[in-house]
Formats: C-alpha cells, sequence, structure tokens
C-alpha cells in the first residue's frame, strides 16, 4: 500500500527490509489507488469513530470535533503513536496541518520501531507528505528504532522521488546511519538489483567510504549480499579493489568465499582491466582506437575484395580464404574496447565508401565520358564525407543543467507533483523538455530526439538532424552515381548481354569479369537502398507529418486504435513543416518557428504560440 489508502490499522512490526501494514480496505472490500488521497473508505457513522479511527479515515470534520472537545493531539495511542503518524502513514495532509496547528509535535517518535511521521510516510513513499512535513520543520536527519534516517529508508523502499527530492533539499548522500553505512552501502547490501545503487550513482557518493563496524566498502558489501548488479555499477563507477575491511579483506578475498563464480569472474576481470590501463603501450592503443577501428575495417574489406579478384580459377581456395578473412573479423575486438565498438558499422560505412570511391577512380572513370556526371560524383562524395562530419561531431541536443540547477528542477517538479519518469530523467537528474527522450547508448537526455543512428553512431537531435538528412542525400546521390559507372563498366567490358546468353549465363559472366566490381556493386547496392529508404521516410515525417522518427513510432504502438498521425500540435503543413526544419525563409514567403527545443517544458503554450490545437 502506497498511497492514501484505507487506514493503516497497525503500528510497524519489526523487520529490517519493510514495514508489515495490515491489508486496509473500504468497506467495499477494495483498496485505493497508490499514491491518491481517496475516495475515503465509507464509515456507518462518523459522529461514533474515536479520533484515530477517524485520522486514518481523514474524517476531518470529526477530528477538529474531538479536538475542540480537548483531545490532545500529542497524546500517543496504547500502540505509543500519535495522530501525526496516523494521519502521515494515510497521507492525511490536511489533517497533518492541522495537527500541527493544534500544537502536534512533528518529530515525536512512536511505534515499535520509535520512528518519526516523516519515517512512516517515507516507508509509504508519500512524497507529498513529505514534503508537507520538511515544510513543517521535520528533521530528516533523525535515526528510527533500526537506525535508519530518512534518506537511509528511501533507500531501503526503493523510493527514487523522494531520494532525489531530500537529497535536493541538503540531504548529504553520504549520511551515515547508526551503524556508519553510507545510502549507497544499504543499497549495495540490501536492496538486489540495479535500484537504487545506479540513482544513487548519479549523486557522486563516496564508492570508497567504509562503515563503522566492519569497515566495509560499498563494494564489499555488495560482493557480501551476492548482488552482481550493484556490484557491476559500482565497479564501473571506478570503486576500489585494493581497500582491505577489518578482517583485512579484499572485495576479491570475499569473492571467494562467497563462491559465486560470476562475482569472482567480474571482479577478476575488473583487476585485469585495471592492470591493462597501466600499461604505456595499451594506452597509446587506446588512444587511437577509433584510427585503428577504421584502419583494420579498410584492410579487412580491401582483402575480401582482393581475394575474390584472384586470378585462381578455384572458388574453392577463394572460399576458404573468405571463410579465414571471416574468421579474423573478431579480432578487431583485441584493439578496441566496448566503448568504441559501437562504431564499428560507422567503420564499415566509411571504408566502403572509400573503396566504392576507389574503384569509380580507377574502373569506372576510364568509361564516362560525360563531364557532368564526374564533377556531379566528386561534389556527392565530398557532401557526403562533410555532412557525415557534421552529422557525427555536432552536439546532437544535449539536456545540461549544474548541480544547483538540477537540484532547484527537483524540488520545483516534486512540489508541482510532477516528479516522475515522464517529466524527470531518473539517469541524467533533469527535467526532461517535450519531445526529448533519454538515448541508451549515449546516457545523456537529446532535446527533439529522432533516433540513435548506428551508421554515425552519434543520436540524431535538433543540433543534428538537418546534417543527418543531407548526409543521407549525398550517400544516396554517391551510391546512385556509383550503380550507373558499375553499368558503364559491364557494359564496356563484359561480352556476355541477355538478350544472346540468358539470365544464368549473363549473371555468371558479369560476375566473373571482375569480382572486384561485383563485390563493390552488392556494397554500393546495400548502402544506396537504405539511405535512399531512411531519407524518404524522414522527408514524409518532417514534410507532411511533422514528426521525429521516435514519436511517430511510439504513436503508432501506445494507440490501440487506428490514428492520424497528420493530427498532432507540430503539424504545421507542408511548407511550414520544411521552413521550421531547416529554418529557412523561402525568400520571406514564409516565417520559420525559432522554438529551442532544449528548454521547451510546456506543450500547451507552445500550441498556443502556434495557434494549433491537439485532438
Amino acid at each position: 500500500m502506497a498511497g492514501g489508502s484505507g487506514p493503516a490499522c497497525k503500528s510497524y512490526c519489526h523487520g529490517p527490509h519493510r514495514p508489515h501494514l495490515h491489508s486496509c480496505h473500504n468497506a467495499h472490500g477494495d483498496t485505493d489507488l497508490p499514491g491518491l488521497p481517496g475516495p475515503y473508505p465509507i464509515v456507518e457513522d462518523p459522529s461514533t469513530c474515536d479520533i484515530v479511527t477517524a485520522t486514518q479515515y481523514g474524517l476531518l470534520e470529526r477530528c477538529k470535533e474531538l479536538v475542540e472537545a480537548g483531545y490532545d493531539v500529542r497524546q500517543p495511542d496504547k500502540e505509543n503513536v500519535t495522530l501525526l503518524h496516523w494521519a502521515a502513514i494515510n497521507n492525511r495532509q490536511e489533517l497533518v496541518k492541522y495537527y500541527i496547528s493544534k500544537g502536534a509535535i512533528v518529530d515525536q517518535l512512536g511505534g515499535d520501531l520509535n520512528s518519526t511521521p516523516l519515517h512512516w510516510a517515507i516507508r509509504q513513499g508519500h512524497l507529498p507528505m513529505v514534503m508537507l512535513l520538511l515544510k513543517c520543520g521535520a528533521d530528516p536527519t533523525l535515526i528510527d528504532g533500526e537506525g535508519f534516517s530518512s534518506i537511509h529508508l528511501a533507500v531501503l523502499f526503493q523510493h527514487m522521488p523522494i531520494i532525489a527530492y531530500l537529497i535536493a533539499k541538503g540531504q548529504n548522500i553520504d549520511t551515515k546511519d547508526l551503524n556508519g553505512q553510507t545510502p549507497l552501502m544499504l543499497a549495495a547490501q540490501k536492496v538486489m538489483g540495479p535500484e537504487p545503487t545506479r540513482f544513487l550513482l548519479k549523486f557522486n557518493p563516496s564508492l570508497n567510504a567504509v562503515d563503522n563496524a566492519q569497515k566495509n566498502s560499498a563494494l564489499h558489501w555488495a560482493v557480501t549480499a551476492g548482488n552482481l548488479s550493484a556490484a557491476d555499477l559500482l565497479l564501473e563507477a571506478g570503486a576500489s579493489l585494493d581497500i582491505k575491511n577489518a578482517k583485512g579483506e579484499t572485495p576479491l578475498d570475499l569473492a571467494y568465499q562467497s563462491q559465486n563464480r560470476r562475482m569472482v569472474y567480474m571482479v577478476k576481470e575488473e583487476e585485469k582491466i585495471r592492470s591493462r590501463r597501466n600499461n604505456r603501450l595499451l594506452k597509446i592503443v587506446e588512444k587511437y582506437e577509433l584510427f585503428l577501428l577504421l584502419a583494420s575495417s579498410l584492410t579487412w574489406m580491401w582483402a575480401i575484395g582482393y581475394v575474390m579478384n584472384l586470378a585462381s580459377d578455384s572458388w574453392l581456395l577463394k572460399g576458404a580464404l573468405l571463410l579465414l578473412l571471416c574468421g579474423m573479423a573478431p579480432l578487431m575486438r583485441l584493439f578496441v574496447g566496448l566503448k568504441n565498438l559501437r562504431y564499428l558499422p560507422t567503420a564499415f560505412l566509411l571504408s566502403s565508401v572509400f573503396w566504392m570511391s576507389v574503384t569509380w577512380f580507377f574502373w569506372f572513370l576510364p568509361y564516362v565520358t560525360n563531364a557532368i556526371l564526374k564533377i556531379t560524383v566528386m561534389f556527392s562524395v565530398v557532401g557526403f564525407l562533410y555532412y557525415f562530419y557534421k552529422a557525427w561531431r555536432t552536439d546532437p541536443g544535449y539536456i545540461r543543467t549544474s548541480e544547483k540547477g538540477r537540484k532547484e528542477d527537483i524540488v520545483a517538479l516534486a512540489e508541482a507533483g510532477c516528479l516522475d519518469f515522464r517529466t524527470f530523467c531518473t539517469s541524467c537528474l533533469v527535467r526532461k523538455p517535450v519531445r526529448s527522450m533519454h538515448c541508451l547508448a549515449c546516457d545523456s537526455c537529446i532535446a527533439r530526439y529522432d533516433q540513435h543512428s548506428v551508421w554515425i553512431g552519434q543520436c540524431v537531435g535538433i543540433g543534428n538532424h538537418r546534417y543527418y538528412l543531407l548526409f543521407l542525400f549525398f550517400l544516396t546521390m554517391t551510391g546512385v552515381c556509383l550503380l550507373y559507372g558499375t553499368l558503364l563498366y559491364w557494359t564496356n567490358r563484359c561480352t556476355t548481354s541477355y538478350r544472346q546468353d540468358g539470365l544464368w549465363t549473363c549473371f555468371t559472366e558479369t560476375i566473373c569479369c571482375s569480382p572486384w566490381v561485383s563485390y563493390f556493386s552488392i556494397l554500393t547496392h546495400f548502402h544506396t537502398m537504405w539511405a535512399s529508404w531512411g531519407l524518404t521516410v524522414q522527408l514524409y515525417q518532417i514534410a507532411f507529418l511533422g514528426l521525429t522518427s521516435h514519436e511517430r513510432m511510439n504513436l503508432r504502438k501506445s494507440c490501440k486504435r487506428p490514428i492520424s498521425l497528420r493530427r498532432t500540435p507540430y503539424n504545421l503543413g507542408c511548407f511550414q513543416n520544411l521552413a521550421d526544419f531547416f529554418q529557412c525563409s523561402c525568400f520571406g514567403m514564409f516565417k520559420p518557428n525559432a522554438v529551442d527545443w532544449t528548454k521547451q517544458y510546456n506543450l500547451f503554450h507552445l500550441a498556443k504560440e502556434k495557434n494549433v490545437h491537439s485532438v
């Protein structure tokens, strides 16, 4: 039960992980929706309720009547629980305000776990109640009967919005509980899975702090608990492998003791990786990883073409050599780290275009007599390289903010009741503008996100979307020109024809005429097809829908019944859409709308400005 449900009918029972509450139902036997203050359960006769029951059920008028009749709001019941506790656990905000105005002590301890009302609200995940109690002077640093402060409880019960709010309001991320454990240590030890460890790491906690008793670091606790996800995150963040606890044990020693093979392997592999980083030669290799990836891709692609073009008539020999080359492809992984391996499709594309261009100049050019075609090929290749570089290097629209700005946004969103995944990115800790999206590959939020393109190894967003479109255009143009050059070459060099020899003979003779040309013509077909299709789809989305690729796919998935993709707040008509996208006035015919999508948070304000309406 996480929200303003029926009354919590029992004080907390003992237990280190989560409080146990009896199920609370209304008169119909249904629990209320989490996070909502009602509807209140039906009570047969509110005038006969005692004040505890009235508080649990949120009967404000009955509570006021009893308090005015002389009931002391600070008086605990037989379970040592005050009215403020019952109001807090059931998210009765009006009652909390009323009781505090009547003298209730905001930090009064009560219940089996000797907790404050703030502790009770946090365990239940009531962010609005947490905010109210803090405004009323509640102390988040107080320790409950289990030794936990407010932030520790939020971590234990995985209430990420409350964690973010407490830190934004000044709580130290490295606050220690009664045992000297930080929230990060507690998450690693007691909460299996990546969260909230991943979330806490976003706030830059101390990775190497140790607890008071056993002198364990967060990594020690993760290994001891067998928490593979947390251990992996801590290792990736750079947690020390050399820290020894009170018994002189390192995390690797504890991994061996646990006999968890996966944990041992994970820690040992990280140890090897870190030792390699100290090797001077490997540091140089790491520095030039992208260059080595491109060079090896160029060499590998040339080797395939060279083998295919060998004068030998033995296709068995050629097949064996090609299989050998294919088997050598994974060797690139020895020189390229996992981080830069995502650029493998990019290296493949650039290598393909390079050798396609070489084929044009040395194989096709002697047969081309049209000067316009020669100039067009040069222009398209140069345009492709230029716009590839611009699309790759230009900031796609990263949402950036300062630490102070992040905290202000968290507080503002929480107080507006909007601190959730729709408006706040828990990975970047930033407020999400309209049309933005968090890219897992780039680990960043991108304004007006379109897609993550494997061909440029970069996100496509507001900053580089135009460059990406022109990159596709010039790649398509290059491919079409080279395919035309292939036809000219085959026409002039190959003696066979479809009319004379039939389809199969014509095909085999053409392949044998120049295997190199045939090989790169296949690559040219492949790149031309995906680039032209991508260009067509992009132009359709931009001109006729005013949508990005991500938005179009999401609308299709999220709507159970057919909808018109043209009826969105972003579609202003074909010509206006193009003018907005390219920021072009077309000699004064259109007035492009300049919208800063990195700071646009209100869709309705945008619609009002543009005089469009969401349907």
